[in-house]
């Protein structure tokens, strides 16, 4: 194995796998890329084959697939103790990637194999996201509220519907959802009052290209806190404004940085961080600054 070579775990369920396997191995021969491929079926077995890489001495690691797949990724990777943070990098398959688009990669495949080659490496943060699941690493955004509930619905959703499947999910799942009173305990204060939705972001964009987060970064080791404390009528008024990254001009949106939260709910509210749903408040997020080098 070369200093170059790439451990590759691809998910099986982005794509059709009979396609996304030949094309991932095009994309890599067409860069004169080294990779050793692996398709767990499973977060554990993917923990396992990660672990078992690892333990040979590989150290460049490449989620194929969406956020989720990258998000598991990154949690196995950061299961185990490191002397140097890992490389990480990210080939975009099914529905697509929004973490990517921080960095302003394109969304094909074979495009953004290209970032595989070189040496430059970016350091970013992740989040450590703590519940009844236990901990879970996020490295885009944590969401609880009626955006965690949509994700929940889209998950029951067609995936022949692509990344629309979030925003289908959420005209089917905001009439129903009810604000309620929520209290983040943050670095330096307490914000308690009743909201639709809250989200905990690290990079700038989810659900689509929706740019919830325009002034986070990924290397500052602190979450962009978003509040949207409003009527579920304005949530619907604020989401055009959302995909544009305008929604923070809006005196129902209030925003905070903090290296950790803990967010509590007068009734539980689920959560999802990168795509998946996890389960329901109360959650602890802190971030893990600089834990990986993110190929660039």
């Amino acid at each position: 194995m070369s200093d170059t070579s790439w451990f590759v775990v691809v998910n099986p369920r982005a794509g059709a796998l009979g396609n996304t396997l030949p094309r991932v191995r095009a994309a890599l021969g067409a860069q004169g890329i080294e990779g050793e491929i692996a398709v767990p079926v499973s977060a554990h077995e993917m923990a396992a084959a990660v672990s078992e890489a690892a333990d040979d001495g590989h150290t460049r690691f490449v989620a194929v697939g969406g956020d989720g797949t990258a998000s598991l990724l990154a949690d196995a990777l950061l299961q185990r103790d490191w002397s140097e943070p890992p490389t990480f990098g990210i080939l975009p398959a099914g529905s697509g990637s929004d973490f990517i688009r921080t960095f302003g990669f394109p969304q094909s495949l074979e495009e953004a194999a290209v970032h595989l080659t070189g040496d430059t490496t970016y350091p970013i943060d992740v989040a450590a996201v703590t519940g009844s699941w236990g901990t879970r690493r996020a490295i885009n955004a944590i969401d609880a509220g009626v955006l965690g509930a949509t994700v929940k619905r889209a998950e029951g959703l067609t995936r022949r519907l692509g990344r629309l499947r979030y925003q289908a999910a959420f005209w089917l799942t905001i009439p129903g959802f009810r604000p309620g009173d929520v209290r983040l305990t943050m670095d330096q204060r307490v914000w308690e009052g009743r909201a639709v939705t809250v989200v905990l972001a690290n990079g700038q964009f989810f659900g689509g290209a929706v740019n919830i987060a325009p002034r986070a970064t990924l290397v500052d080791g602190l979450l962009d806190v978003q509040v949207f404390a409003c009527s579920r009528l304005r949530a619907i008024m604020l989401h055009p404004k959302a995909i544009r990254g305008l929604h923070l001009r809006d005196p129902a949106v209030h925003r905070f940085q903090s290296t950790a939260v803990v967010l509590e709910t007068e009734r539980p509210y689920p959560v999802e961080i990168d795509g998946d749903y996890l389960g329901e408040t109360p959650v602890r997020v802190a971030v893990e600054p600089a834990a990986l080098r993110f190929k660039i």
